[in-house]
């Protein structure tokens, strides 16, 4: 199993980035999705997470309507739409994967809940 997040970048305050996590060798093919983010100093936290059918989602406050979680599974790619970014927002984000799931609880908020994780993308919101 590979998990490859990528999308990270240097951006102004308000300004926009797109992460991609892109998924190889899972087996089964199914699996929940979920963005974790580490700031410099700070434990990891949960960002957002989504379902193998994408009718499910989770969010954590801070990004809620700001950040958007999507996946196209003929891809194997599951994106992270941040918009409205803050310096707070400044961290290195992982995507992570629990195998073998259609649907998610609350509980795939916490990191324990996934199987697999990627290596990270910094993004850095900054003026």
């Amino acid at each position: 199993v590979q998990l490859q997040a990528s999308g990270g970048g240097l951006v102004q305050p308000g300004g926009s980035l797109r992460l991609t996590c892109a998924t190889s060798g899972v087996t089964p093919d199914h699996y929940a999705t979920g963005w974790f983010r580490q700031a410099p100093g700070k434990e990891r936290e949960f960002v957002a997470t989504i379902n193998w059918s994408a009718r499910t989602t989770y969010y954590a406050d801070s990004v809620k309507g700001r950040f958007t979680i999507s996946r196209d599974n003929a891809k194997n790619t599951v994106y992270l739409q941040m918009n409205s970014l803050k310096p707070e927002d400044t961290a290195v984000y992982f995507c992570a994967i629990d195998v073998g799931t259609r649907s998610i609880t609350s509980s795939y908020t916490q990191e324990r809940a996934y199987d697999y994780w990627g290596q990270g993308t910094l993004v850095t919101v900054s003026s």
